[in-house]
């Protein structure tokens, strides 16, 4: 499997032989679709993270659970992407709304990458121009998984999962959106206990930016961990005890 970070020069080189997604979203409320629509990298398909990348929201399940199989593999083969396509996706926040997409992918066994830097590393012109996609065969696969804050302004509750130890993933970029050095990102997950071979299970506050502490993770070295899904959204809606402060 190909690494779960690529850069410019590699999508370049690969342009013909992968699948380019756009998936930009916005907790504020904009439309992410629009943004694309204003402008996209050349060749990329949108892929909608309400309806593509998660399933219907609820306090037993959480703002963003899994997709069910079914509903993954039919927007997957409507954008174009099959059973043994390579998708590289994207997004303009650091990869951590895309980082959805490529551990979903990554997860039922397809080659998946974010890139590195996403839309602020792109050196070309966007276009406005929709890009068509001919149905591809994409198989439905369950998704093997796992089942902080002083203030809450989101979920039912403020806190943290007690034993949680907190990692921003938006730390695990630069300014420029791009990737840290992976000794740098090695270092920070040894700064919260994490070595090679430690089990490492992420969450934040849906499931969805919890996966770029994933790919992140990947991308180090430090081998691959697992999603808690629900993350605090639904966690926070049971009367489970709630850690707060560090």
């Amino acid at each position: 499997m190909i690494d779960p970070v690529v850069d410019l020069d590699w999508l370049r080189a690969h342009a013909g032989d992968v699948v380019l997604a756009d998936v930009r979203w916005y907790l504020d409320g904009r439309s992410g679709r629009a943004a694309y629509e204003k402008g996209h990298l050349p060749g990329a398909v949108f892929i909608d993270l309400d309806t593509a990348l998660a399933g219907p929201a609820s306090p037993a399940e959480g703002r963003h659970p899994l997709p069910d199989p079914e509903v993954f593999a039919a927007a997957m083969s409507a954008a174009g992407i099959g059973d043994a396509s390579t998708v590289v996706a994207y997004d303009d926040a650091g990869g951590v709304i895309a980082a959805r997409l490529v551990w979903l992918l990554r997860a039922v066994g397809r080659e998946a990458a974010l890139l590195d830097g996403g839309l602020l590393a792109y050196d070309g012109e966007l276009t406005t121009e929709s890009t068509p996609s001919s149905p591809a065969a994409f198989s439905p696969r369950a998704v093997s998984y796992t089942v902080r804050g002083e203030s809450e302004p989101i979920d039912p509750r403020a806190g943290h999962i007690p034993g949680a130890r907190n990692l921003s993933c938006r730390e695990n970029v630069a300014a420029d959106g791009r990737f840290l050095p992976v000794a740098e990102l090695r270092e920070r997950f040894t700064a919260v206990g994490v070595a090679e071979g430690t089990e490492v299970i992420s969450y934040c506050g849906s499931g969805v930016t919890a996966c770029h502490n994933l790919i992140a993770l990947e991308h180090a070295g430090l081998g691959e961990g697992r999603l808690y899904p629900g993350s605090w959204s639904q966690y926070s809606a049971t009367d489970r005890p709630a850690a707060t402060g560090g």
